[in-house]
């Protein structure tokens, strides 16, 4: 239902790195007094216990915070797991396409301009995903390297993005519960505050099966940014949001969708 979370039981660059000298007071012009303490305390802690933290800008250690309430242990704990899986997956500090191909070739995510507040647009196809043969680590490459390419479209001073996943004519041969909980996992706690919205469209009746299962690992501020839109107002809700000169031309837009590899 439009505006309603679904019930319960619905070529490469850097890692999410950029210099923390390239943060200006500017970009954190918008953080409380509190905000601003805590990411002294909790960068002098986390560059104590793994000097690659020096590498990250005050941004990254905002959302970090912002994800544990502004708890400085629990966002550093989180900001250092965040580090070691960084090294584990994306060891030279990027993902050529060729380490991903298999995920590639089913042309499943695509990027196209942004919404009205600035937040580049992915859309993901749900029936053109099938599990990978290169297992779990080949498919959560390709998430990381999706998301990488997502946030390299980011204008200065927007950290979010808009997605669209598209459920049609998705079936049981798509299901691919551990794939969504690896990528779920991933937007969660290693790109934390980088979804702005996700409306989910065609969703078809047999999808909320699997969706029942995805649910409870949701975070509560995730939940919050998720609407599963009724087909009979997919463009008006979209149009809520885009205009209809950056709305994908699928959806009655005027901007064509581009692999997320070519963007």
């Amino acid at each position: 239902m439009e505006g309603v979370v679904s019930p319960e039981p619905p070529q490469s660059s850097p890692l999410d790195s950029s210099s923390k000298h390239d943060t200006t007071n500017d970009e954190l012009k918008d953080s409380t007094d509190a905000e601003l303490t805590k990411i002294r305390l909790m960068r002098a802690f986390v560059e104590a216990q793994d000097p690659s933290s020096k590498e990250v800008d005050d941004l990254m250690i905002r959302r970090f915070l912002r994800a544990r309430s502004l708890d400085v242990e629990k966002a550093s704990a989180m900001f250092l797991k965040y580090l070691k899986w960084k090294r584990s997956i994306i060891p030279n500090g990027y993902i050529s396409p060729s380490e991903i191909a298999e995920d590639i070739a089913q042309e499943k995510l695509f990027v196209q301009g942004v919404d009205k507040k600035g937040r580049p647009i992915i859309v993901a196809f749900a029936a053109k995903h099938f599990q990978s043969k290169n297992g779990a680590d080949g498919f959560k490459r390709y998430v990381a390297f999706a998301l990488e390419k997502l946030c390299s479209r980011m204008p200065p001073g927007q950290e979010k993005f808009l997605g669209i996943a598209d459920i049609k004519g998705w079936g049981y041969a798509n299901s691919d519960l551990r794939g969504y909980l690896n990528s779920l996992s991933i937007l969660q706690d290693c790109y934390p505050e980088r979804l702005g919205k996700l409306f989910i469209v065609h969703a078809p009746y047999m999808f909320m099966k699997i969706w029942k299962m995805i649910y409870p690992f949701i975070d509560d501020n995730t939940k919050k940014k998720i609407v599963f839109v009724e087909n009979k107002k997919l463009k008006p809700t979209l149009l809520e949001e885009i205009e209809e000169s950056q709305l994908p031309d699928i959806y009655g837009g005027q901007m064509p969708l581009v692999p997320i590899q070519d963007s």
